[in-house]
This record gives C-alpha cells, structure tokens and sequence, in this order.
C-alpha cells in the first residue's frame, strides 16, 4: 500500500496534532452517507428513555442504551429537542444530535464509506499500520440546536495503553464558523490525558451496561480555554480531519440555520491494551476488523 499523504502533511500532524485534508472524499459520496444517515433516522423509533446524548462532560449519559451501542446503532436526542413537556420541539429529523456506534460493521453504506485503500493508507502513514476501527459516530449538528461539544481529549473516552486512538473526522457538509465546526489546539497533544471515562463495572461482569460511569483524574491541568486558546478548523463538504487522541478540541453550539453533518471514525493500534472498563465494548460475535484487511478501493 503506497503513501497518501506527502512527507508536509505528516510532519505537519505530528507538529499540530491535527491534520486537515481538503477534497479527501468526493462530495457524491458523502451525499450517499448523509442519505444513509437519514433513512435510519426515519426508521429510528425511540424507546420511553429517548436517550438525549449530553455535550457537558460532567454529565455524559451512561444509561443502558449508551453502554450497549457499541456494538449496534442507536440515535441520541440533542439536549435541546424537547420542551419542558417532554415534547418534540421539531420533527424527529431534526432533533437528534448523532447516530453511534457501530454503522461502519452493521451497515453497508457506512462500511464502504469507512473500509477504503485511502483511509488503510492515511492511518499506516501516520504510523497506524494495524488500526482496527473502533467506533463511528454521525453527528448532525443540527440548525438551531446543535448543541456544544466541551473540550476533551478522545482518549479519555477512547483509551489504550499505550494511547493510540485516532479520529477520521468527514466533514459531510461544509462546517464553518457559523455552524459550528471544530477547534483545535495546536500542538495540544504533546501533554499528558487529563482523565478517564469509566464504567464502574467492567464489561462481562453481572450489572455491566446498568452499572453506571465515572471518569478518574489523572491530571488536574485545565484543558485549553475554548475558543479563546484554539483555532477554528473550517473545512468544506469532503474534507478529512485527522486528530490525534490526545489533541484537545471543541465545537460551539449551532444557532445558524444551516446543519453541519460530519462522520468521525475512531481507530486503536490492534497492538494496545484496550481495557474492560472502557464505556465502549463490543462482544465476540462483532470482533474489531482491520481498517488495512477490509480496505476496498474507493
């Protein structure tokens, strides 16, 4: 498998920490995602929870239907959906904040979109050469109520030893300053993970996915102060953004009228130590595939 990105673009990630590759995915196909994103979203038909996925990082949801979507697909209502009824402000369409976290293995659209020779091939250039594909998230950022995302690290929802999670990040509609795109900050990744999300009980243990989280402190440094400390990432329709596990970044609400649809694939070193007590598990029967050996030709 040859090179995709220039010698540039890999020092430029390990500098930064991030790495934003215009034109990666012809815009045909991410229409195609986009349409796959909502033909499950008008199948979806929620349970008496509704389960609301929580941007705060102090408040993240941990009920079952969280800690059992690794291993299926499920839609997360954004915070804003509801009115103090109960009640759906909007249509369903445009009231769920993201679609987890097993699209890329359990359907065909996704898997094609995820499993690619270019893809295989950013990862062995950044030195992934063994990156299972781990989770997949549709995010919908919707207009009005897209909600924030705090800034975090993805390895304190995503952690290996050694750390080794990755984010694909697609920008499948065009994500400006408007509707919320990314911020990064530079260089942010040369510090230590700030903290752990945790179940409280391990993965196969009785009570597991009913058990509830936590996250455990390692370091007490604050992250970078968003948006003040970070850069915006903007990227149009077709844009890979690569971010390293430990790269703090953030997304403002979206109180514009426009969406900003993206699809972020996160990857581990098949090497890694990927413990039980992660809140993402998945069991025998759906085992972790190669990103390199189920690669097609886009």
């Amino acid at each position: 498998m040859g090179a995709v990105l220039s010698d540039e673009q890999v020092e430029s990630y390990r500098r930064d920490g991030f790495l934003k590759v215009e034109g990666f995915v012809d815009r045909s196909r991410c229409a195609a995602l986009r349409d796959a994103a909502n033909a499950i979203v008008g199948d979806f038909q929620p349970n008496e929870r509704r389960t609301v996925f929580t941007t705060s990082e102090q408040e993240r949801v941990s009920d079952q239907d969280f800690l059992s979507s690794g291993s299926g697909i499920w839609c997360f209502f954004e915070e804003e959906a509801f009115d103090a009824d109960g009640r759906l402000r909007q249509a369903k369409e445009l009231s769920i904040n993201k679609i987890g976290h097993a699209m890329h293995d359990l359907d065909p659209t996704f898997e094609s979109f995820s499993y690619t020779s270019d893809l295989a091939g950013v990862a062995a250039d950044i030195g992934l050469a063994d990156a299972l594909a781990l989770q997949s998230m549709y995010i919908f950022k919707q207009p009005h109520i897209g909600g924030e995302v705090g800034c975090h690290q993805d390895a304190a929802f995503l952690y290996t030893d050694p750390m080794t999670v990755t984010g694909f990040w697609f920008a499948i509609e065009d994500a400006t300053l408007e509707n919320g795109c990314l911020w990064a900050a530079p260089g942010g990744h040369r510090t230590s993970l700030r903290k752990a999300f945790k179940r409280l009980v391990p993965y196969g243990e009785p009570g597991s996915d009913e058990g509830g989280t936590e996250f455990e402190v390692f370091d007490e440094s604050p992250l970078p102060a968003a948006p003040a400390e970070l850069v915006p990432v903007e990227a149009p329709a077709g844009t890979l953004v690569l971010l390293h596990g430990l790269l703090p970044h953030w997304s403002d609400v979206n109180r514009s009228a426009r969406s900003r649809h993206a699809y972020s694939l996160h990857c581990i070193s098949a090497a890694a130590e990927y413990p039980s007590w992660n809140w993402l598990q998945r069991p025998a029967s759906l085992p972790l595939r190669s990103l390199a050996a189920t690669a097609v030709a886009a």
